[in-house]
């Protein structure tokens, strides 16, 4: 039998993941991690293309991986057109739309365009994205945002908070379509799902200004404030949405988008380090308790995801004040690699077909 080699890319704001699977079975996985004076030089986040293509090359030939055997490319789903949940094939619409923004900027855009171009690179291989961040399942009471010309739009981690949530309803011998859960995603940016009956009802913009602060967005902030910032003339367009994202949360308060590192600094004694990792905590279990309002107080679980989710005194903290609500279940880290390539799997045997991306 011919080797069937997928290749999993999740370009993330501080992070480039890889994974390379043979069929189910995992052969590799590296997570890059990428500073702030790495990314300085680059003025829009499509501009890091080549140096993050020209690492995964890198990576992938020290690992061994022969790329003639890499048939399926799932790259992490960037900031397309709303859609709905599934794998589709990247095609020149979407090249387009992920190159040019359009629709908004964030590190997932690589993903789809990295993958398309080692594609085309090796010649047999096909390019897929999967439950991008912008799958849209909101009620629409929930797009309602308190002005027509501001609607509130659905931008989430998408991939791994479905992921996560399909693992924990198994682990639980039920169905995701059967459960109400409070998935939180804690990342470079924090997201905070309520998912009902399998769709994402209501959740967070954790790209653009929403919700909670985190290591590097501002999240809500004060909007008569925000306005006068604007037309300040201190700053331009641009510097206020890398404010916004890039250079808010941590990064703003602390000079890092480094959760570890704000975390040893409260640890030895550092109370602004402190003060600012409560504030967090603080914002991330009002939006939980925003959700719960949301399920009308019919949880099955809160889920904590993401990264953040491996510092123990954050975990205990939130479960310490939310744990009324429903039972909290931790799962660090996240599943994406492995979503992205189990879709890719998937498509291999049959089981599910590429959606086309209009």
């Amino acid at each position: 039998m011919a080797r069937l080699l997928i290749l999993a890319i999740n370009p993330g704001s501080t992070s480039t993941k890889v994974a390379v699977y043979e069929r189910s079975k995992q052969l590799f996985q590296k997570d890059i991690s990428h500073s702030p004076e790495d990314l300085a030089p680059f003025e829009k986040t499509t501009d890091q293309f080549a140096f993050r293509k020209d690492i995964i090359l890198d990576t992938l030939e020290k690992a061994g991986i022969v790329l003639k055997d890499i048939k399926i490319i799932v790259g992490r789903g960037g900031l397309v057109k709303p859609v709905k949940s599934g794998i589709y094939e990247v095609n020149e619409r979407m090249k387009e739309d992920l190159r040019d923004s359009p629709w908004g900027e964030h590190a997932s855009n690589l993903g789809g365009l990295i993958a398309v171009d080692l594609a085309n690179y090796i010649g047999d291989a096909k390019a897929f994205i999967a439950d991008p961040v912008v799958v849209d399942e909101l009620e629409d009471v929930a797009r309602y945002s308190g002005h027509p010309l501001l609607p509130r739009k659905s931008i989430f981690h998408a991939l791994n908070q479905k992921a996560i949530a399909r693992h924990h309803a198994s682990t639980q011998n039920r169905k995701y379509e059967d459960m109400n859960l409070i998935v939180v995603h804690m990342g470079g940016g924090i997201t905070v799902g309520a998912h009902k009956k399998g769709q994402v009802v209501d959740v967070n913009n954790g790209l653009d200004g929403d919700g909670p602060f985190s290591p590097e967005r501002t999240g809500s902030l004060p909007a008569g404030d925000l306005a006068k910032l604007c037309f300040s003339g201190k700053y331009s367009l641009q510097e206020v949405k890398k404010m916004i994202k890039g250079k808010g949360g941590y990064m703003a308060y602390m000079g890092t988008n480094s959760a570890i590192e704000v975390s040893e600094k409260a640890k030895n004694g550092d109370m602004e380090a402190q003060r600012v990792q409560d504030a967090m905590i603080y914002q991330v279990c009002k939006e939980i308790g925003a959700m719960a309002s949301v399920l009308k107080g019919q949880v099955d679980g809160i889920l904590l995801t993401g990264g953040i989710a491996h510092n123990q005194d954050i975990v205990d903290k939130m479960s310490s004040c939310t744990s009324y609500i429903s039972k909290v279940f931790v799962y660090p880290g996240e599943d994406e690699m492995k979503a992205l390539a189990n879709n890719g799997l998937l498509l291999s045997k049959g089981f599910i077909q590429a959606k086309e991306y209009k």
